[in-house]
């Protein structure tokens, strides 16, 4: 069973986290993930997802069984009994996807435990996956690529494969996020090392789907970079929704959240193609994106509230329009969510949830656009230019009666365009309430009752205290609001560098040499002795050193280096990392019982327009000696060179010609000879 998540209700699980993570830091150990056996309410979901998860993954494979049963078999009766059997395991699946439809409806779990009154948000569950044994198909590659022996890389397998483990249960804050990155950023390396562009690895990447419940594997290693950003994304939206929204610095914090999870979601979409789940699908994670939005939205109508205490009639102005805008990307959410191909697995819940919300947010346009108008002071002369500026862009269209000027300045003509408003304001309450009451999820978050309760309630009140006993005119249609926000949403994308990671493969030697995408020859090793005219070759570049040139007839000549070698070690001292300086002053040591060279030759390699395209390679400061730099011990994932692992076919233009033997002419710049 899937190890679930820890998450205290009072966020002490988060706190206690942060301090494994800050002594695991200190000891220079592996981050860990949370207490998997923690029973906390976060915790407890996480665990029924997981059950769920098996009990589904069980009943589709005997779905699949009895369907080939019954297209095998000729015989009547066996016929008939498998068609039941069929009958039953549609019947369990079908009641397993409700039960998981309810566990992803649990928002009241991940909301903050403030007393102050906000309106519930809509998180992601976490993606799960199945344990992955990495240690014998990578000592096996290590031996067979790289001619090492795999027992020795041990501990660093072992390393990698506990960051896995914690990655899958992160906790609900910035240390959590940063668990996922590490081990996003860890990928690259993994995949540069053991993912051949011609042969699989043979490892299988298993994870569920998170809407569905539905497991998928690929072997595919763009599948499991895919499903940990989308966990990033998740983790953003449990973390927006447990802010405390009734303070200023949890709206920013919420707003910041949400809009990293848009950013992760809309990277996702951008960077893969053929997801094998639907929750991974470019209609999910475009409908994901624009809740995301729709929630930062809201957290800024929810923040305007909460700036402007002021009740002048700019303010109330602008809160309707506000408010207007959360209507208004709230619609664009729900005819997503309605689609043909998205609403059969997005939960009623969350459909319901976001069709109450566009109507609670249309009405409460209307409320602040009654509030402007009947208990804002009527405009003076001096006020009327720029009150007539700002109104005649307030409504979608222009009201019917008198004229703007007349409008603004006559206070009954203002009280009968209030009146209208609110009449409409209510409506929208009731259709909010209606719809509210079709869900029985929503029907139980007392919460979300309470919110709708309250503004239906207010707007009764303010309708009763403008409604006159002799008004004897029909309230006419108050027109819609224009929807305009003073805070557009940010779609932030993944920051890769936040989190530097080191290869942990490093020892293998440098990336722009020793990766998976390279082949070369057996390690031969190499017998100098010092001429008159030294060992006869110029060497170039760092990590490792490269021979540029050999002279013909020289001792290295006779012993039969080559152009476009690379020195792995002197002397049985490895020299995969070492600086060209390093290396020189080791040859230089050498007395008259010469030196051994270990070197190898890159498989292609040969031959003088490959050596020509990497001398010209390295003298513009590319090729080799760039790569060796990004690739270092110390090199850190940045979003641009994370980004292009991240397409399902990763298919990339490859020279026939190879570029990394260099003839020997003359003596270049950065040549030395020796």
């Amino acid at each position: 069973m899937m190890p679930p998540e820890e998450e205290s209700p009072d966020g002490e699980g988060d706190r206690d986290s942060a301090l494994v993570l800050l002594q695991g830091l200190k000891s220079g150990s592996t981050r860990k993930g949370c207490d998997p056996f923690a029973q906390t309410q976060r915790s407890k979901l996480q665990h029924r997802r997981a059950r769920i998860n098996q009990q589904i993954n069980k009943e589709m494979r005997m779905r699949a069984g009895a369907e080939n049963l019954f297209r095998a078999t000729s015989n009547h009766k066996v016929k008939e009994t498998v068609a039941l059997e069929l009958s039953y395991v549609n019947s369990n699946l079908q009641l397993l996807k409700e039960e998981l439809e309810e566990l992803n409806s649990s928002m009241d779990v991940y909301q903050n435990d403030s007393e102050s009154i906000s309106v519930p948000m809509i998180p992601l569950g976490l993606k799960e996956t199945k344990e992955l044994d990495l240690l014998a198909p990578l000592k096996d590659f290590i031996s067979e690529h790289y001619g090492e022996e795999g027992i020795l890389f041990e501990k660093e397998i072992k390393e990698f494969m506990e960051l896995r483990q914690a990655m899958r249960t992160p906790s609900r804050n910035e240390a959590g996020l940063e668990l996922l990155m590490e081990y996003y950023n860890q990928l690259y390396f993994l995949d540069s090392r053991f993912f051949p562009p011609t042969k699989s690895l043979g490892v299988y990447f298993h994870w569920y789907d998170s809407l569905t419940g539905v497991p998928f594997h690929q072997r595919a290693l763009a599948f499991e970079k895919g499903s940990v950003l989308f966990n990033i994304g998740a983790l953003h939206t449990q973390i927006g929704a447990r802010q405390d929204r009734a303070s200023l610095p949890g709206l920013n914090q919420a707003i910041d959240a949400f809009q990293k999870a848009a950013g992760a979601f809309n990277y996702l979409k951008e960077n893969f193609s053929n997801a094998p789940s639907l929750d991974m699908s470019v209609a999910s994670l475009n409908m994901l994106v624009r809740l995301m939005v729709a929630q930062v939205q809201e957290c800024v109508f929810e923040k305007m509230t909460l700036l402007r205490a002021q009740h002048d009639f700019f303010t109330q102005l602008q809160l309707a329009q506000e408010a207007a805008r959360v209507e208004d990307v709230y619609s664009l959410v729900h005819q997503t969510m309605t689609q043909a191909h998205v609403k059969d697995y997005v939960p009623f819940s969350w459909t319901t949830m976001v069709h109450v919300k566009s109507e609670h947010f249309k009405a409460l346009s209307h409320y602040f656009a009654a509030i402007a108008l009947c208990d804002c002071p009527v405009a003076s002369d001096a006020e009327l230019p720029e009150q007539e500026k700002a109104f005649i862009q307030f409504h979608v269209t222009m009201p019917e009666g008198p004229s703007l000027r007349v409008l603004l300045q006559d206070p009954e003509e203002r009280r009968k365009l209030g009146k209208a408003h609110l009449k409409k304001a209510i409506m929208k309450h009731e259709e909010a309430m209606r719809i509210h009451g079709l869900c029985k999820i929503l029907r139980k978050m007392d919460i979300l009752q309470e919110v709708l309760s309250f503004a239906h309630k207010r707007s009764l009140s303010k309708y009763s205290e403008i409604d006159h006993e002799e008004d004897f005119f029909e309230t006419g249609d108050a027109p819609d609001i224009h929807p305009k926000t003073h805070q557009k949403p940010e779609i932030k994308s993944p920051n890769f560098s936040q989190v530097k990671v080191t290869d942990l493969f490093h020892r293998l030697g440098p990336l722009s040499v020793f990766s998976a995408k390279n082949k070369w020859y057996p390690v031969r090793r190499v017998h100098l002795m010092r001429g008159e005219n030294g060992f006869g070759f110029t060497l170039r570049g760092d990590s490792p050193v490269l021979i540029a040139g050999v002279i013909p007839g020289g001792c290295a000549s006779e012993a039969g280096l080559k152009e476009g070698d690379y020195i792995i070690s002197v002397n049985g001292k490895d020299c995969k990392w070492s600086k060209h300086a390093e290396v020189v002053q080791l040859l230089k040591s050498t007395g008259e019982e010469g030196v051994e060279i270990g070197v190898i030759t890159l498989q292609g390699s040969e031959g003088p327009k490959a050596a020509d395209k990497k001398a010209a390679a390295m003298s513009s400061g590319s090729g080799v000696l760039k790569s060796n730099k990004e690739n270092s011990r110390k090199s850190v994932m940045n979003s641009k060179s994370a980004s292009t692992l991240l397409v399902w076919s990763k298919k990339s233009k490859r020279s026939k010609k190879s570029t990394y033997g260099i003839p020997f002419t003359t003596v270049g710049d950065n040549e030395v000879m020796y």
